[in-house]
């Protein structure tokens, strides 16, 4: 068995443009997707993530490199003899057809027989928790549960690999965390690879293993939900996910692990963090995020730490969010709620003159894109 459930090598895919030119929706991609792991694939419309998954499922075929599957190049083998199946946005379910029927659809297309048809849809059904609704139609369910039996009836072919293209999308917000819960719980009890296809950052950050971040159909950065959010690679990624505050200068120093930016918009420099390949004289920017700012009444540090004025509060409940002005640069911090109390006097006050400190261990030091 080899060591990877899905390997993509330097996969590029190009389509032809009605105007007669060419498009590369996923350009020089390699991924390795272990087995039993929950890998996402992260980015904004149009990056390249869905057509990547498709060219896993067999829709789509390479412009050029290989798709693996458990060592096997797949090459142009059509999708019902790959291991793998897809859980669609849209669910596919036949509305004619009973939840035990729509479930039951592909194992009597392999004349199984029907005792062990029977066996299985009752297992994965449990799996699910739609035990007891096998004779409902799908539009006698919620959307929760015509979720379920999309997901089972993947699951009752028991493939290597399970394919999920925003399998949550159509769903309310509400709905949609507790089905992330319930995916990553079902991922961990059946045991097998799935790979997921998202642009909301939250999501994958809960649910994954590990998580590709994508645009322009290039993964930008793979790596684990704490990896990617705390020691993004590039400005993009920075940027999507979660919420960061950017400063723009120029590096004077690199030294081992930590670089000095002087900012313009501060009269100052900034150590932080560097990333690989950094040197002196080059344009960069600081990524700080807005939870690992310190927001208080005197300055705690001699460097990293800058007077400012309070321009807005926005009192949230877990925490407040906060937003500063220096010289015209707009800092946004959220400082965490611990105290509970009635006496808004404990909270900043617009206007009020305050210090920030961008601790070093927290300052990321990027190359500008």
């Amino acid at each position: 068995m080899s060591e990877f459930a899905v390997e993509l090598r330097d996969v590029v895919k190009i389509f032809p443009t009605p105007e007669g030119g060419e498009i590369t929706a996923v350009n020089h991609i390699n991924m390795q997707i272990k087995h039993g792991e929950f890998f996402s694939m992260l980015g904004p419309s149009g990056c390249g993530k869905t057509t990547t998954l498709r060219m896993i499922a067999g829709f789509e075929w390479p412009t050029s490199g290989e798709v693996r599957i458990d060592g096997h190049v797949i090459g142009r083998t059509p999708p019902y003899l790959r291991p793998v199946n897809t859980v669609f946005q849209s669910y596919a379910l036949f509305q004619h057809m009973t939840v035990f029927q729509n479930v039951a659809f592909g194992l009597e297309m392999e004349r199984i027989r029907k005792d062990e048809i029977k066996r299985r849809v009752g297992e994965v059904l449990e799996m699910v928790k739609l035990g007891g609704m096998e004779h409902r139609k799908p539009q006698q369910l919620s959307g929760g549960q015509q979720q379920r039996v999309a997901l089972a009836r993947a699951l009752v072919k028991r493939p290597k690999v399970l394919l999920l293209d925003e399998p949550l999308g159509a769903l309310d917000l509400k709905l949609r965390k507790e089905m992330q819960l319930e995916l990553k719980t079902l991922q961990e009890q059946v045991g097998i690879t799935f790979i997921y296809v998202t642009h909301d950052q939250e999501e994958a950050l809960i649910m994954s293993d590990r998580i590709a971040v994508m645009n322009r159909g290039k993964a930008l950065q793979i790596g684990t939900p704490v990896e990617i959010y705390e020691r993004p690679t590039s400005q993009f990624v920075a940027d999507f996910i979660g919420e960061t505050n950017f400063l723009y200068g120029t590096v004077r120093f690199v030294e081992a692990d930590k670089a000095s930016v002087y900012v313009p918009v501060l009269d100052s420099e900034v150590i932080g963090l560097a990333t690989a390949g950094l040197t002196v004289g080059q344009k960069a920017v600081i990524s700080i995020r807005p939870e690992k700012i310190r927001i208080s009444d005197k300055p705690i540090l001699t460097k990293n730490c800058f007077s400012a004025r309070v321009t807005l509060i926005a009192y949230i409940g877990s925490d407040t969010r906060v937003s500063v002005d220096i010289n015209g640069q707009r800092i946004n911090i959220w400082e965490q709620n611990k105290i509970s109390s009635l006496d808004t006097n404990i909270y900043y006050r617009e206007n009020q003159e305050v210090w920030i400190t961008l601790f070093p261990e927290n300052t990321l030091v990027l190359p500008e894109e």
